[in-house]
C-alpha cells in the first residue's frame, strides 16, 4: 500500500495585529510579571462592576496589552499561573444584556477576549483549563451571534456589533486551538451544540469568518466519527463543496482539509461527498496556486479513488484520470516541496491500479519522475514512487518503456539501498512481474523489447541489451544476443571510454551474468574423454633388471622398464610401440 502521514488536525496560526506592548518581554522580567498581573487584576475588577460603570475604553486597551504579552509562547504559562483564564473567560459573555446602543463598545473586547485565549491553548492542561472556566459556551454564543448575510467590512454601525466577522472569526479559531489534538474538547464542542453554528458560518459573507469556520470543523473532523456524522448531518457538505470553487486560496485550502477529514475512514461520507458532486473542484485544485490546497486535493483523489461506484459507470481511478487529473499530478511529482511530491505520487500510486491509467500514467511522462522520487532520500517519497511503479509495471505495454528508460537497472541499483523494508519488497515484486512479462508464451512483450535493439539511441540499446541479459529467457539468449546483435552492443558499451564508471559496471555485470546463464545451459554435445589410468609396479621394478622387457639409453646410462606399465600409462608409449611392432 502507499505511505502516507496520518490526517492532523490543523492548530490555526492566528494573526496578529500591530503591537503596542512594552519593549521588554523578557520571561524572567519582574517588571513583565507585575505589568500582567496588574492587567488581569485590572480585567477581573472591571467585569466585577455593573455594565454601565466599566470604563469600555480602558478595558479594551488592557484586554490589547495582555493580548501581546500572550504573543510570547515563552510567556504564556507565568500568564495562565497569575489566572488570565479566570479573568479573561467573563469577557466573552459581558454587555450580552446591554441595549442595543452599548453593544458595539463590547465588540472589540470580545474578541480580544476570544484571541487570548486561543493564544493561550498551547498545552493539554491550559486547554482544560479554559474549557472548565466555561468557555466553549461562550465561545459557541458569540459563533451564533455572527449576522452571515453581513459583509466583511460593513459600513453601518449596526452590523458591526457583537456578532461582528472580527468576533466570530476569533472564537472560531478559538475552538480550533482548544480542540487541537484534544478528544475530550472535541466532544464538548459537540455537547455544547457548536457544530452547527460553525456550518452556519460556511455561508458567510465574510470570507475569513468561512475560513475560520472551515479550520474549526477541520480540527474537530479529525479522528472523531460523531463529529463527522454531526457536521455531515448539519448540511456541510454542500457548503464546503461551493467553497472548494472559490477564488480566495485560503478559504478552498480551508474546505478540502476538512472534506478530507471527513471522509478519512469513512467509506459512507466518502460516497456522499462524490455524490454532492465534490469530484471536478478538487481535481480542478490540483492547479492552484496554493501549494497547500494541491497536496491536499492530491491526497483526496488518492482516497476518492479507493471508492467502489454505486451506479453502473467506470470506477473513480477511471473518473478522476479521464475529468484531467493525471497532468496536473505528474507536474506535482517535479515540485520542489517534498510533501507535494509525495501526496502526488501517493495520489497516481492509487490511479495505477486501473489497467488503462496505468498506460496513460506512462504517457503523460510519469515514469521518469517516479523512478527519480525512487532514488530519493525521504522514505515516504521512496515508497510511494515504489508502489506506483509496481502499478504501472502490470500493463503490458509499459514494460518496454521501463526497460527503455533504463528504469530496471535503477530499481535493481536502489533496490537494497531503501529505508522500509516494504518498499524494498515492492521494488523487488516490480522486478519480478517484468520478468513473469518478458517470459510470457506468446512473446509479446519480449518481441517489443528485442525490437527497441534497433534503436538509433545508443543509451536505449544499452539499457534493453543489459536488462534483457538479467532477465531474458534463457531459450531467448542466442536470438537476442548472437542473431539480433544484443552481444555486440553489451561490448560497445564496456569499450566505451566516455561513459560513467557506474554505465561501464553495469555493462560488465551484464555480460557476466549473460556468460553465467550461457555455462549453465549450454547443451553438452560430447563427453570429454576420461584420462587413462597409470599403472604402477612399486618401487622395487622402477629401474630395475626383474622382469625388466625394454632399456632406455639415458645420456649413455641404461634405464630399464616394463613395456606393460608403459602402454598402460602413455599414449605416446603405445603409439611408439605399436611403430615399432609394424616395422
Amino acid at each position: 500500500m502507499p505511505m502516507l502521514d496520518d490526517r492532523r488536525g490543523t492548530k490555526r496560526k492566528l494573526a496578529t495585529e500591530p503591537s503596542n506592548s512594552p519593549a521588554s518581554q523578557e520571561p524572567g522580567s519582574s517588571a513583565v510579571e507585575a505589568e500582567v498581573q496588574a492587567l488581569i487584576q485590572g480585567i477581573t475588577a472591571a467585569c466585577e462592576r455593573s455594565v454601565e460603570k466599566i470604563d469600555r475604553s480602558g478595558l479594551r486597551k488592557q484586554t490589547h496589552q495582555l493580548a501581546d504579552y500572550c504573543k510570547s509562547d515563552d510567556l504564556v504559562e507565568m500568564i495562565v499561573g497569575q489566572g488570565a483564564v479566570a479573568a479573561v473567560v467573563p469577557l466573552l459573555t459581558v454587555g450580552e444584556k446591554a441595549d442595543a446602543a452599548l453593544q458595539q463598545s463590547f465588540s472589540e473586547i470580545r474578541k480580544e477576549a476570544c484571541f487570548i485565549l486561543g493564544l493561550l491553548a498551547v498545552k493539554p492542561d491550559f486547554q482544560r483549563k479554559i474549557a472548565e472556566a466555561d468557555a466553549l459556551p461562550g465561545l459557541v454564543k458569540l459563533l451564533e451571534a455572527h449576522n452571515i448575510n453581513s459583509p466583511a467590512r460593513s459600513t453601518n454601525p449596526a452590523e458591526r456589533g457583537g456578532g461582528s466577522g472580527g468576533v466570530a472569526r476569533r472564537a472560531a479559531d478559538a475552538i480550533t486551538n482548544l480542540a487541537h489534538e484534544n478528544i475530550d474538547i472535541k466532544n464538548k464542542v459537540r455537547s455544547e451544540k457548536g457544530i452547527a453554528p460553525l456550518v452556519r458560518l460556511l455561508s458567510s459573507m465574510d470570507l475569513k469568518v468561512q475560513r475560520a469556520a472551515a479550520g474549526a470543523l477541520r480540527t474537530l473532523a479529525f479522528k472523531n466519527e460523531d463529529n463527522k456524522s454531526q457536521i455531515v448531518e448539519c448540511g456541510a457538505l454542500p457548503l464546503l463543496i461551493q467553497m472548494l470553487r472559490a477564488e480566495d486560496p485560503g478559504v478552498h485550502y480551508e474546505a478540502v482539509g476538512v472534506i478530507g477529514n471527513l471522509v478519512h475512514s469513512s467509506t459512507e461520507i466518502k460516497q456522499q461527498v462524490l455524490q454532492e458532486g465534490a469530484l471536478q473542484p478538487v481535481i480542478n485544485l490540483l492547479g492552484s496556486s496554493c501549494p497547500e490546497s494541491q497536496r491536499e486535493a492530491a491526497l483526496l483523489l488518492g482516497q476518492f479513488a479507493t471508492q467502489q461506484p454505486d451506479d453502473d459507470g467506470p470506477d473513480y481511478k477511471s473518473r478522476i484520470v479521464q475529468r484531467g487529473a493525471v497532468p496536473p499530478l505528474i507536474k506535482m511529482l517535479a515540485s520542489p516541496d517534498n510533501q507535494l511530491k509525495e501526496m502526488a505520487a501517493f495520489a497516481l500510486g492509487r490511479l495505477a491500479q486501473n489497467t488503462h491509467n496505468q498506460a496513460g500514467i506512462v504517457q503523460c511522462g510519469g515514469l521518469p519522475q517516479l523512478l527519480d522520487l525512487l532514488e530519493s532520500k525521504h522514505y515516504n517519497l521512496q515508497h510511494n514512487a515504489a508502489f506506483a511503479l509496481y502499478g504501472l509495471s502490470d500493463n503490458e505495454d509499459n514494460v518496454p518503456c521501463i526497460i527503455q528508460a533504463g528504469g530496471l537497472q535503477r530499481m535493481t541499483d536502489c533496490a537494497d539501498r531503501l529505508q522500509v523494508q516494504a518498499s524494498k519488497d515492492c521494488v523487488h515484486k516490480t522486478i519480478g512481474r517484468i520478468r513473469q512479462k518478458l517470459e510470457r508464451e506468446d512473446k509479446r512483450v519480449l518481441n517489443h523489447v528485442i525490437y527497441s535493439l534497433r534503436s538509433s539511441d545508443r543509451a536505449m540499446q544499452q539499457a534493453v541489451a543489459v536488462s534483457l541479459a538479467q532477465l531474458a529467457p534463457t531459450s531467448e539468449l542466442k536470438l537476442i544476443f548472437v542473431d539480433k546483435g544484443g552481444l555486440e552492443v553489451l561490448l560497445d558499451l564496456v569499450t566505451d571510454k566516455h561513459l560513467t564508471t557506474k554505465r561501464l559496471i553495469e555493462g560488465a555485470a551484464a555480460l557476466l551474468e549473460l556468460a553465467k546463464k550461457v555455462n549453465a545451459t549450454s547443451p553438452v554435445e560430447a563427453q570429454p574423454q576420461q584420462p587413462q589410468k597409470s599403472v604402477y609396479l612399486g618401487e622395487e621394478y622402477v629401474n630395475s633388471k626383474t622382469l625388466a622387457d625394454i632399456c632406455f639409453l639415458v645420456e649413455g646410462r641404461p634405464f630399464y622398464a616394463h613395456r606393460i606399465a608403459l602402454l598402460a600409462s602413455s599414449e605416446a608409449f603405445r603409439a611408439m610401440f605399436n611403430q615399432v611392432g609394424s616395422q
